[in-house]
């Protein structure tokens, strides 16, 4: 699931749970925002940003776990090493200090209104997913997976009561689809008048024609503007630089684009905006009163 949906939920359910185990929450919310974006570069569907590549490049699911699905893991080890060094005596103080009775808990089914509405929804989530893993095999898109999904979930919605659905359309992020539109255009403008291959001619005079140094340079560029700049209009950018650096360089695609999305996931940890997983987790935080996930 992609990384931005799923700290939308998690960051959400984990104040829920500090409020009643009474913890800090921030620790666990920074590791979380670390871990989905790890954790996401291990497939097309994990990050934004592997969706804009894999897309763009027509790579599919499993192409992405059988390149970068070991990496990601391997950083999941070091990222759970990390964050237990990091906040250990924190949660263990939460922990000593936890006084709390259980009987006060409350039910999980109690957030349950409509069992049929819960299944119904629940099928959709599923059918959705179950596309993303097999869209190399039936052929739809990534893209269409996406709108298929929100076509049954509006349209369900509507047949059981308008209203909901008006509801569901009302609460899209409007601002970020438009900003995203705007992205590639500007992306297609750059491409059109020759600054993408200018600067693709660039990375391939600096490496000499050496795809150990195209591979390196890509990789750690993408991790450090990242940083700066969110991964997502970052690697929009980048995709037809690989392209023009294959087409012209003669490299091959392969190794800089799994080194675009490495880079540009794992990079984007740098800093509350280098990612959008980052901002929607700081922003939850935040609407809860609590800055400090922006340190």
């Amino acid at each position: 699931i992609d990384s931005i949906t799923v700290m939308l939920f998690l960051a959400t359910v984990t104040i829920e749970l500090a409020r009643l185990l009474k913890f800090n929450p921030i620790p666990v919310i920074i590791a979380e925002i670390f871990a989905s974006n790890v954790g996401g570069s291990a497939t097309m569907s994990g990050d934004p940003p592997n969706i804009i590549i894999g897309t763009a490049l027509g790579y599919s699911f499993f192409d992405f776990v059988v390149n970068t699905g070991l990496i990601a893991w391997i950083g999941m080890l070091v990222v759970l090493v990390f964050f237990y060094l990091a906040f250990r005596k924190q949660l263990k103080a939460s922990q000593d200090t936890l006084n709390v009775d259980t009987a006060q808990y409350p039910d999980p089914k109690q957030a349950i209104t409509n069992k049929t509405h819960f299944m119904i929804n629940t099928g959709i989530f599923i059918l959705a997913i179950v596309l993303l893993v097999t869209h190399a095999q039936t052929g739809i898109s990534v893209a269409s997976i996406g709108v298929i999904a929100a076509v049954l979930t509006i349209g369900f919605a509507f047949l059981n009561h308008g209203h909901g659905a008006i509801h569901i359309i009302k609460r899209l992020d409007w601002q970020t689809l438009l900003f995203f539109f705007g992205l590639f255009v500007c992306v297609g403008g750059l491409e059109e008048t020759g600054v993408l291959k200018a600067l693709a001619d660039f990375i391939g005079n600096a490496a000499g024609g050496n795809i150990v140094i195209v591979v390196s340079i890509i990789l750690w560029v993408s991790a450090f503007a990242s940083a700066i700049v969110d991964n997502i209009p970052f690697a929009a950018t980048m995709v037809p630089v690989l392209v023009n650096l294959s087409q012209t360089g003669g490299f091959d695609l392969h190794p800089m684009a799994w080194s675009l999305a490495l880079g540009t996931d794992i990079g984007g940890n740098g800093t509350p905006i280098g990612a959008s997983a980052n901002v929607v987790g700081t922003a939850i935080a935040e609407k809860n009163g609590d800055r400090r996930a922006h340190v």
